[in-house]
């Protein structure tokens, strides 16, 4: 177990990309059951508000910083977090792991259209991959036979692309009727997986600044931006 770094009450895993895709590789082939949370500024934020969402955060196995605000806040409080870990990042390690291993997947979210292209992406990529099955986003998220299909899919990885806090929520709710498997939120990683929308260039993702990148290519994402500085003011204080 990782040495934890608390930020505004939610417990970030300190360690590496390298460390994390390789003990979760052993715990997939030990049938252990994971629940990973890539957290960024604006979740934990969220989790300010809304209690039960952040009990459901604290009851995840792993939390990941997804997000260079998640770095800076850690810097701030004097207990820095090694790096910044991408939730699409480690998705697409954890395919690469599946696609070794032979390993099943089940692809949960985003518009069927959206989900059709990213599986077709993924055989492609990933020839040796098992895709377990795959269901759209559009659904009510306490329909048991959602539930029905994943598990009788047998998965070792469960990606959820619902958006937060739906996508955790879904998981909490759901996960202990599983007996193994990675189940990881994933956000809007299947439009980047279909090639609907486009990651930054990879000097953008260096330098940290992926958010910028982003936000000149969807101006609208302005008011999720805002949730950053507010954030930060939110660690000053907590130093108090």
């Amino acid at each position: 177990m990782s040495k934890k770094v608390d930020v505004l009450g939610i417990k970030f895993d300190h360690t590496t990309k390298t460390e994390t895709v390789n003990t979760l590789k052993s715990l997939i082939k030990e049938n252990k059951k994971t629940f990973i949370v890539t957290a960024n500024p604006e979740i934990v934020m969220h989790a300010q508000r809304d209690p039960q969402y952040k009990k459901i955060l604290q009851s995840a196995d792993y939390i990941m910083p997804d997000g260079i605000g998640i770095v800076m806040g850690a810097k701030l409080l004097k207990n820095p977090l090694p790096e910044r870990i991408p939730g699409f990042d480690l998705m697409k390690d954890l395919l690469n792991i599946a696609n070794e291993e032979h390993f099943r997947v089940f692809f949960l979210g985003a518009r069927e259209d959206v989900l059709n292209k990213a599986i077709a992406n993924v055989k492609h990529e990933y020839p040796d991959i098992q895709i377990a099955g795959c269901h759209h986003g559009f659904f009510n998220e306490n329909d048991p036979e959602i539930v029905d299909m994943v598990k009788g899919s047998n998965p070792d990885m469960v990606f959820v692309a619902l958006g937060f806090p739906r996508q955790e929520r879904w998981i909490s709710q759901n996960s202990h009727l599983f007996d193994k498997g990675i189940f990881m939120g994933v956000g809007g990683s299947f439009d980047v997986l279909s090639g609907t929308v486009k990651r930054a260039p990879g000097l953008w993702r260096k330098l940290n600044v992926e958010w910028l990148y982003r936000l000149i290519k969807q101006p609208q994402r302005w008011k999720r931006m805002a949730f950053l500085p507010l954030f930060i003011l939110k660690v000053l204080r907590s130093r108090r």
